[in-house]
């Protein structure tokens, strides 16, 4: 499967997931609003995702991922069958420990992530209880982070892309359904997204396991202690949990940034975590169809290049995914900076949530997007170094950049609140890719390819023209007045969306770039 194939299912897999998470968000909003209970349960959602990152999308398959190709590539299939069963007994029984001390430990957690939920004890305790139901829901993603990883080693990106819309079909079920049911008990009916979550954890699982055993790739779990000391004792398993050190502090640190935005945001207006988780959400769309295709799909294959000593093909792969990311990922930008307000009151304004919770969800929205370009980029650079089984660099980078992040917030939070959060995120993201594109330039593991320049004055000059089209468009219209007729609302964003397209491919087009040639090299 060519790259761009390969990337295009990922990102349009990803699309659906996207899509179909910005339709729950929707429903939140307008079921829930924006209050110190959607503070609790975004909170308390945060708490497993932080650790799935940190485990399982993070750290784990950081190290997972380039060893098993470069096992793979190095040893045949055979060997490297062993070496999944091997991993997957670790992981399992390590999991498991996890889950019993994160379910007992909750208020804990609760308190080192959003200690200002302590001002309404009500959205505390919430937190606290919601947090131990939802516990659990790492055991699942790490175990589908392993299967994954596994799955897009053999180039079978599809199903690992399509599995995140289970989880938010659950929770929309939840919500539409799960949410008037409780309420009509007399329960808080922002309790149903639990049970939704815990049932996208499963189904996720459950899809990804059926086409391991067609595979022959099936996991076999050691459920004996000889089983278990002989896991531990494996080789490759050794290699692993050595590159998850350093991994583990870098995503820690990313994590550690997230904890501490968290805390600030929890000691502000009531409704700002929430803003916030709106926000992050919607600047996830880009950044997911972008950076987190081209990442899963060049981290395997930059592995497999780098194991088998091609360096040519290795830096062509990172340049022809650079190159990508400036194209498509500066239109994005552009979006969220210019076209905030039109989006958030599209999407969201509707049911609970107000007009001043559009207003501040827009702000953090164009905060987060001047580091768009960044973000995007990162999700490219850093498989950059996992390839070659250098985890230390990005880390040292990492801590460097949470550093600098929160003297940021130090500056911007007393002056813009939330939105500060957003724009140190941002900011931060711009240095740590070019710190990261920097490394890759002195070490020679990257050399450019001719024609950056002619691009980057393309890009500019297309890029400039959509955004005096989307400033017109944000102001010509009163998108918060449109919420009676929300139809013709949404009618009127997708044929902006529609034009702004044709305006800044056809721009590029008429200064001579030919962006097919372009995703096809």
């Amino acid at each position: 499967m060519s790259l761009l194939k390969a990337a295009s299912t990922v990102s349009l897999l990803t699309l659906a997931s996207r899509v179909t998470g910005l339709v729950r968000d929707l429903l939140m909003a307008s079921i829930f609003g924006a209050n110190v209970l959607t503070d609790a349960f975004n909170v308390a959602f945060r708490i497993p995702n932080l650790f799935r990152r940190l485990f399982a999308e993070g750290a784990f398959s950081q190290a997972f991922v380039p060893v098993l190709a470069a096992h793979r590539t190095q040893h045949g299939e055979q060997a490297t069958h062993g070496l999944i069963d091997a991993v997957a007994t670790v992981l399992f029984w390590v999991l498991l420990l996890t889950c019993t001390l994160g379910v007992v430990g909750a208020p804990l957690l609760v308190w080192a992530l959003a200690s200002g939920l302590r001002q309404d004890p009500q959205g505390f305790d919430a937190a606290i209880v919601m947090t131990r139901w939802m516990f659990p829901y790492i055991g699942f993603m790490s175990l589908v982070a392993l299967s994954a990883g596994v799955l897009n080693t053999w180039k079978r990106f599809a199903v690992p892309a399509a599995t995140p819309v289970l989880l938010n079909l659950c929770m929309i079920a939840a919500a539409w359904f799960g949410a008037p049911q409780l309420e009509a008990r007399g329960i808080e009916p922002i309790y149903a997204m639990v049970g939704g979550v815990m049932a996208g954890g499963l189904l996720q699982l459950g899809v990804q396991l059926p086409v391991l055993l067609r595979l022959g790739l099936l996991p076999r779990i050691g459920m004996s202690w000889a089983r278990v000391q002989s896991a531990w004792r494996d080789e490759g398993v050794r290699r692993i949990l050595r590159l998850m050190a350093p991994a583990l502090l870098g995503v820690g640190v990313a994590q550690i940034s997230l904890m501490i935005n968290t805390q600030i945001a929890s000691y502000l207006t009531p409704g700002s975590v929430t803003w916030l988780f709106y926000a992050d959400r919607l600047m996830e769309f880009p950044t997911a169809l972008l950076g987190v295709a081209l990442g899963v799909v060049l981290t395997p294959q930059l592995a497999s290049a780098r194991a088998a000593g091609d360096g040519e093909r290795y830096s062509a792969m990172l340049d022809w995914g650079l190159r990508i990311v400036v194209l498509l990922a500066v239109p994005c930008a552009v979006g969220l900076l210019v076209f905030a307000m039109p989006l958030v009151a599209t999407l969201f304004h509707h049911g609970a949530l107000t007009d001043a919770d559009a207003r501040q969800i827009s702000v953090a929205l164009a905060g987060y997007g001047v580091g768009l370009l960044g973000l995007v980029a990162i999700k490219v650079l850093a498989p950059g170094y996992y390839a070659s089984q250098d985890i230390r660099t990005p880390v040292r980078i990492a801590i460097v950049v949470l550093v600098a992040t929160q003297l940021m917030n130090v500056l911007l939070v007393p002056v813009l609140a939330h939105a500060g959060l957003a724009l140190s995120i941002g900011l931060g993201a711009i240095i740590n890719a070019l710190w990261l594109l920097t490394g890759l330039m002195r070490r020679g593991s990257y050399r450019p390819l001719p024609g950056w320049g002619r691009l980057g004055l393309q890009v500019a000059a297309a890029g400039a023209l959509l955004a005096v089209f989307l400033a017109w468009a944000s102001m010509h219209f009163d998108w918060l007045a449109l919420r009676a007729h929300s139809m013709q609302r949404v009618g009127l964003l997708a044929l902006l969306l529609c034009a702004s397209a044709l305006l800044y491919f056809g721009a590029l087009w008429a200064c001579g770039l030919k962006p097919r040639e372009l995703l096809r090299r």
